[in-house]
């Protein structure tokens, strides 16, 4: 089967799912898939993904994987021990053919947000593997391989680049497991100090390397029906976040709601309380050099505070990113898909994403709007209004 452990996800699936059970645990949700790639039709595997989410609802987390998820500081006791009576119940999310369009599949993710967090990433990834293993009869891994080992030849060796920190994030989008499983031994070898980690927890308890992640839309767009106004619902989840951290995983997701709306929301109390923020979406030279500029009228040294990018990463453009803003701030750098996906063929563009939360409708309205998904546009428009958002 694809997915054999719970592990296999990333982390801050985990660091989300705590916030939820101490803060907000019951809370009702829904998640939808959709494939952004034209001309991809899954339908054929409706039954093999079935059977694979229902293999995933069998699993339970081992002994091992609690007491590896109980050495970090920042998991608490009874996360831990709720884990460990944790199973994913099949009866929270539907695989069909979609109704409406054809050669499109609909999946459904819902029920309490405590029991259905978890479901993205292994679905993503079952997906992926699925549609891959019907589609390549001979997977060309030497390609694979010979494209990774550029790669990493782009960054071996050289000086100048000694103090770059690049980390896997590719799980959602991987090639299958055991590639992505391939590549994470590979980076850990060929990279060295330059590998920083890996998102998926698995893995990283595998090869002993650092798992990554703090939050990801999903919890900021909660907060839109959770919080006590839609206007204060980032401030209000970066305000939660702190609380039950107490300082640990302070990177702040900056996307949901547009730059401008995040740095209006992100004043000198969370730029002193924040470690750094994450890039997701827009053009990343423009959002390094705003995000810099806002700290120095925060009056907060910028070169104290992490830049983190993931959005599309390559090689070449990490480089060029690490290179402008290496001397001006601390760098770090998530590649998903160049990483686990990239042996010559197209790879998949899948989300599952949260589209209503207590009933209410949710979005993300990112600085790259062909990743925006709501099903009411009305709302969507609403949240323009309230978040002084123009485009």
């Amino acid at each position: 089967m694809i997915i054999e452990s719970l592990l296999d996800t990333d982390l801050y699936k985990f660091t989300m799912m705590q916030v939820v059970l101490h803060h907000f645990p019951g809370a009702q949700v829904e998640y939808r898939f959709k494939c952004r790639n034209p001309g991809v039709d899954l339908v054929p595997y409706v039954e093999e993904i079935r059977a694979e989410v229902n293999h995933l609802c069998s699993l339970r987390f081992t002994e091992r994987e609690l007491a590896y998820l109980r050495s970090f500081r920042f998991i608490k006791s009874d996360f831990v021990d709720f884990l460990g009576l944790f199973q994913m119940n099949a009866k929270y999310i539907s695989v069909s053919p979609s109704q409406t369009v054809p050669n499109e599949i609909d999946i459904v993710v819902k029920g309490p947000w405590l029991h259905t967090i978890l479901f993205e990433i292994p679905v993503l990834s079952i997906v992926n593997e699925i549609y891959f293993r019907n589609t390549v009869a001979r997977p060309d891994f030497d390609e694979g391989r010979r494209r990774l080992a550029a790669k990493i030849a782009m960054v071996r060796g050289r000086d100048d680049l000694a103090d770059i920190r690049i980390a896997d994030y590719g799980t959602r989008r991987r090639f299958s497991r055991q590639w992505q499983d391939e590549v994470i031994r590979t980076c850990v070898s060929g990279l060295g100090d330059n590998f920083a980690g890996t998102s998926n927890v698995l893995f990283a308890m595998r090869d002993d390397v650092l798992p990554l992640g703090t939050m990801a839309h999903e919890y900021l767009q909660a907060c839109q029906a959770l919080g006590p106004r839609l206007r204060d619902s980032q401030a209000f989840g970066f305000e939660t976040w702190a609380r039950e951290y107490r300082g640990d995983l302070g990177i702040a997701l900056s996307d949901v709601y547009g730059f401008d709306a995040f740095l209006r929301d992100f004043d000198m109390y969370f730029c002193k309380l924040f470690d750094g923020a994450r890039h997701d979406s827009g053009d990343p030279f423009e959002w390094g050099e705003r995000l810099i500029r806002h700290y120095e009228n925060s009056r907060v040294d910028p070169r104290s505070k992490m830049l983190v990018f993931s959005d599309a990463l390559t090689f070449p453009l990490m480089i060029q990113l690490f290179e402008r803003f290496r001397d001006r701030a601390k760098t770090a750098f998530g590649i998903g898909t160049n990483l686990t996906n990239d042996l010559g063929y197209t790879p998949l563009q899948i989300v599952i994403k949260m589209v209503r939360c207590n009933g209410q409708p949710v979005a993300k309205l990112s600085d790259t709007p062909a990743k925006n998904m709501c099903d009411d546009e009305a709302y969507v428009q609403y949240l323009r209004q309230v978040f002084e958002i123009r485009r």
